[in-house]
């Protein structure tokens, strides 16, 4: 019982650990990344993103929740870049509760929408339509008096419009 209570104690450090710092005076930003794709129409119907092709100036949303299930936050990013990629800088994220808003437990990235004609499709590849949870890969940006956690979230995907 022991061992229990003391691996629960070390989950719970492991995830206050990538937001707290060191020094009262730095700035510390959190941010989701990641990427959207078009998936391959051999593929379709799988969950299967070999491949895909990037979708640039696609949109996601990253929305957070508070422990009580409401809308803490929400932010739609604006564009994905060449190669489909998105760096969200969550502006104003706050956390009420310690544990329960964690960005780990409180947020989701969601498709939004794609400006591609051919592949504008949504599918619900790794919850992309759902809300695909973020992960914590020990990634930050430091500098003098700036940190940011970086939170990334698992490749998004729209389909071809037309698969034969």
């Amino acid at each position: 019982m022991a061992r229990n209570n003391t691996l629960s104690l070390l989950l719970i450090l492991a995830l206050l650990l990538p937001l707290s710092t060191s020094h009262s005076d730095t700035t510390v930003d959190v941010v989701v990344e990641g990427v959207v794709l078009c998936q391959s129409c051999k593929l379709h119907g799988s969950w299967n993103l070999d491949g895909a092709v990037p979708i640039p100036k696609a949109r996601v949303s990253v929305q957070c929740k508070d422990h009580k299930g409401r809308v803490a936050y929400y932010k739609s990013v604006e564009e994905t870049d060449s190669k489909g990629y998105y760096y969200a800088k969550l502006d104003g994220f706050k956390m009420s509760h310690y544990l329960l808003d964690h960005p780990l437990h409180a947020c989701k990235v969601k498709l939004l929408s794609s400006p591609n004609k051919d592949c504008n499709i949504f599918t619900n590849i790794n919850y992309g339509i759902n809300g695909a949870p973020v992960s914590y890969n020990n990634k930050a940006v430091k500098g003098p008096q700036y940190e940011a956690v970086i939170y990334s979230a698992p490749p998004l995907a729209f389909r071809p419009t037309k698969c034969y």
